[in-house]
């Protein structure tokens, strides 16, 4: 796609929702299964069924998908998503690359063996390694508008308001 194509793709969907902002309000769901024996959750997703489970650190089997890699996969996929939706649209030249996103976890946390220790992630790193002859300006500009536009990246940085409830 080009960037023509995708202000073309994307020109009523800005017109709408200038006009009518509550229309670009959308809630986005995920639900979880948790029946049977196992200490995992099945979730399901509009492509695919993920049983998610207990880390290897945690006393896991590493069989099922662990969460904190998930949420890097999230981050990998939003920011390789997102970068390649601004590179088309400001006519970056990208033949390729790659996004890479890694991240420390102390799981004396998690498994409450020391209260003092995080629970989640101390740190996460992301980075791009890029396919491209465009001159280092334009790579900065492109890492600040991509690190904008990701939704999970600014998620990330910036905690939307969470409620948890028993029902």
């Amino acid at each position: 796609m080009d960037s023509a194509a995708l202000r073309e793709l994307q020109a009523p969907l800005k017109e709408k929702y200038r006009n009518d902002p509550a229309a670009a309000v959308i809630t986005l769901r995920a639900r979880g299964d948790l029946a049977g024996d196992a200490i995992a959750c099945r979730v399901e997703t509009e492509r695919a069924l993920v049983e998610a489970g207990l880390h290897p650190a945690t006393g896991g089997s590493g069989i099922e998908a662990c969460s904190g890699d998930m949420l890097l996969e999230a981050l990998v996929a939003c920011a390789g998503v997102t970068l390649k939706a601004v590179a088309t649209a400001i006519e970056f030249r990208l033949r390729g690359g790659s996004v890479n996103a890694e991240g420390d976890l102390d799981f004396r946390g998690t498994l409450g063996v020391e209260r003092s220790a995080p629970v989640g992630f101390r740190e996460i790193r992301l980075s791009f390694v890029l396919d491209t002859d465009e001159p280092e300006d334009r790579r900065q500009s492109l890492l600040k508008l991509t690190e904008r536009y990701c939704v999970v990246l600014q998620t990330l940085r910036t905690p939307a308001k969470l409620e948890t409830r028993l029902m």
